[in-house]
């Protein structure tokens, strides 16, 4: 706070009402329960006079912003004529920051402020005060309401929405055209003093702008200001309070100002004469461009082009290309080399969005002049028509001339031209050209009724420059000769009743022919011979009817008749054909509709009919797949296993001696006989050879469950060494028991599987040369274990 605010500060302060005693009095009153605030001001001899203040103030105390002292500020006093000051009164202070914000001291009635107060956040406290008797706690006096109001100082400068604006102004504008208008607020009291009055300045953009100091609207200060000279301005405009005075707090705000576009800058050509060259061309070809610039922008840089004078008017003519504001020349008429060489063109651009307040800058248009040159080019022949139409009859022979095409060069040295077709467009060839008159003839066969127009190309082509042609389409139609004889239109299922009567309708015949005469079709239907069953009767609208001679037919004496009917036309020369009907006697009912038409079906016994036969094979069907699931089941027999346990597991040696059957061969040994010798089955021939003589087999009395499996083997041995129908025949087996205390301990792979970590098995090579193959078997498997 600078040391000139502090003065006015205190300056404030002192001028404020009863500033040496501010209290509040209650009074008594002749009223009864009621009590009014009153001011005491003590007088100079000590004692103190008691006066009513005025209405407006009775129930008020102020106090400044912002206090920055280092004690409690000091708001006023509450006192009641009821307090002796001998301590008996309490006074309670309630209401809006009591007891937090505003304090009082119960004794004396002394209100402070405990921090600062801003009267920007609040601008006054609403307070209610009570003094009460400290030993009966009853009140002495009633509750009363008054008000603490903030006194504003100037401690906030104005500010404004925006930091920085942005606002654009048309150029060339008046002196005093509005631009932008700005405002600032202050958080001051704008009922109290000057601290909240805003005055607007500009720092920073004259001599070109102005800002009204009230309003905060900024103008234009220079006339005609050129966009094309300068575009951007930037404007500082400044806000300060205590209407402007020294001392006043202020705030700054940034306005972008753009000058806009007018349209005020006519279109410019950069040269007064503009040659372009050009090839003789197509009257679609664009020959080349014409371009004006415009200092403006937008819609102002608009150009419309056209052509005013010049000895080329009817030849050209130019075109306004709005994307690129160019002017594109094109061809309007073919040019020829031979026949003119050079053409005069005066091109005008205009503007087409003139601002009226700027017609004093003179005419937005200009124009130059634009000299076009024709050159000589190598052009592709030109045929006399731009497409060909031949007529021609279908009967013509092969190699007739069905037309003739045309076409020259049309450049100065005249090449011979070169036809020929298009075979993409006559892909059979019927077709073909004479290479040097353009002659088009025939090379196969024609026929309308197959196609009754031809869409040919032919080419015609520069002999010296062949890259040089041109296509022309031609159109053969194809006319009709009548070389078709007419036919049914339709196949006929024709029947006929066997109670048919005479005269009765059986069938309308109708005919078609792929000719197409002009006088349209005309078919006449005839027999062609006399039938005594069917006659035809013609309807004379190209149909006809056919109709019964006699009385009833038999379908088993004749069941099909043929009848054989001639169709011709009315064209020259005229065509036939003879149509055959096939006509079913058939069985009807009373109405003549059909039954049946087949002799066999009354030869059919009367039976089932057809659901019943279906149902019936059905059900044999079903019987037959039962039965043979009944014999499946019954073929199964449950044997009874030779292994009475999982436990009693015992391992076996077999040699054999053969390239036989190998440890698949079952037939040559069962380990189940080891495993539980009471199971053994009736003994079984071997079913893989035939032995030689067939003998009874032995029965062998069963051994006894604790027979030793060392005597079971030897007694086996010895009854197979006897018994001549003991398997094998072409094989040896030998049954082995290691015992007890075998060396070489159990070779057995069985359990192998529980065995933890890694075994060595090279100790198998120190066994001799049977185990060899033994331990190279296990021996590879660690290896291959290991890698």
């Amino acid at each position: 706070m600078t040391l000139y605010q502090f003065l006015l500060l205190f300056l404030f302060w002192i001028c404020l009402p009863n500033f040496c005693s501010p209290e509040i009095l209650f009074k008594r009153t002749s009223v009864p329960q009621k009590r009014i605030l009153g001011a005491r001001v003590p007088r100079s001899d000590g004692k103190i006079l008691h006066r009513q203040k005025r209405g407006w103030m009775w129930n008020q105390f102020f106090l400044l912003e912002e206090y920055t002292g280092s004690d409690y500020q000091y708001v006023g006093k509450l006192h009641s004529d009821q307090d002796k000051g001998d301590g008996s009164l309490k006074y309670i202070l309630s209401g809006d920051g009591a007891g937090t914000l505003f304090i009082i001291d119960e004794k004396t009635g002394d209100i402070h402020a405990t921090r600062r107060i801003d009267r920007e956040e609040k601008a006054f406290y609403t307070l209610r005060a009570q003094a009460i008797n400290r030993r009966t706690l009853r009140p002495v006096e009633p509750e009363s309401e008054f008000v603490i109001k903030i006194h504003d100082i100037n401690d906030n400068e104005p500010t404004f929405p925006e930091e920085i604006y942005t606002a654009t102004v048309p150029e060339m504008s008046v002196v005093g055209t509005s631009v932008v208008q700005v405002t600032a607020t202050d958080a001051d009291d704008p009922s109290y003093g000057n601290s909240a009055r805003v005055i607007y300045s500009i720092l920073q953009g004259q001599p070109y702008f102005s800002v009204e100091p009230e309003t905060g609207i900024i103008r234009t200060a220079l006339p005609n200001m050129n966009r094309e000279n300068r575009e951007q301005y930037q404007v500082v405009i400044q806000a300060k309070d205590m209407g402007g005075q020294m001392g006043g707090l202020s705030g700054t705000t940034t306005v972008n100002i753009t000058l806009t576009d007018v349209n005020d800058n006519p279109p410019r050509f950069p040269q007064n004469t503009i040659h372009l060259r050009v090839l003789e061309s197509s009257p679609v070809t664009a020959i080349g461009n014409v371009k004006a610039t415009d200092a403006d922008t937008g819609k102002n840089a608009e150009v419309e082009y056209r052509i005013i004078d010049g000895d080329g008017t009817d030849m050209f003519d130019i075109i306004t290309e709005k994307d690129t504001q160019e002017g594109i020349i094109t061809v309007k008429k073919p040019l020829d080399y031979e026949s003119r060489r050079l053409y005069t063109l005066k091109v005008e651009a205009e503007n087409t969005h003139v601002d009226p307040r700027f017609y004093y800058l003179g005419p937005f248009k200009d124009t130059t002049i634009v000299k076009i040159s024709i050159e000589d080019a190598d052009e592709p022949p030109v045929f006399s028509r731009s497409s060909y139409l031949f007529e021609v009859h279908e009967d013509i022979e092969v190699g007739t001339i069905i037309g003739t095409v045309m076409a020259r060069d049309p450049d100065s040295t005249s090449s011979p031209i070169r036809f020929s077709l298009d075979r993409h467009t006559d892909l059979d060839r019927i077709f073909n050209i004479h290479s040097g008159n353009g002659s088009l003839y025939t090379s196969k066969p024609l026929d309308r009724e197959v196609s009754q127009w031809h869409n040919l190309t032919v080419i015609a082509a520069e002999i010296n420059n062949p890259k040089e042609m041109t296509r022309v389409a031609v159109f053969v139609r194809i006319l009709d000769v009548n070389d078709n004889a007419p036919q049914f239109a339709v196949f006929y299922d024709t029947f006929v009743c066997e109670n048919a009567r005479p005269g009765q309708l059986i069938q309308t015949i109708s005919a078609v022919d792929k000719d197409d005469p002009l006088g349209g079709q005309k078919f006449f239907f005839s027999l062609a011979a006399v039938n005594p069953n069917f006659t035809v009767q013609d309807n004379e609208d190209n149909t006809a009817r056919i109709l019964t001679r006699k009385n009833g037919f038999n379908r088993h004496e004749i069941s099909t008749y043929l009848l054989p009917v001639v169709i011709s036309d009315n064209d020259y020369p005229i065509q036939s054909s003879t149509g055959t009907l096939t006509i079913r006697v058939c069985a009807c009912d009373g109405q003549g509709n059909m039954q049946s038409c087949s002799a066999e079906a009354l030869l059919l016994p009367a039976g089932l009919s057809t659901g019943a036969l279906i149902a019936i094979l059905l059900c044999i069907i079903i019987l037959l797949v039962i039965v043979v699931l009944f014999a499946a089941l019954k073929r199964q027999r449950k044997k009874e296993p030779l292994i009475l346990s999982k436990e009693d597991i015992r391992d076996n040696i077999v040699s054999y001696n053969d390239e036989g059957g190998g440890e698949e061969d079952t037939q040559a040994f069962d380990i189940g006989t080891l495993r539980n010798p009471a199971a053994i089955e009736e003994k079984k021939l071997r079913r893989d050879i035939i032995p030689e003589t067939l003998f009874i087999p032995r029965r062998t009395p069963t051994a006894p469950d604790n027979t030793d499996v060392r005597d079971f083997i030897n007694e086996r041995l010895k009854e197979h060494d006897l018994d001549p129908t003991a398997p094998p025949y072409d094989s040896l087996a030998t049954y082995a028991y290691e015992g007890n205390d075998s060396i070489a301990e159990s070779l057995s792979s069985l359990e192998s599987g529980t065995t933890e970590g890694d075994q060595n098995y090279d100790y198998l090579r120190d066994w001799g040369p049977r185990f060899n193959k033994l331990a190279e078997m296990y021996g590879g498997g660690e290896s291959d274990k290991d890698s």
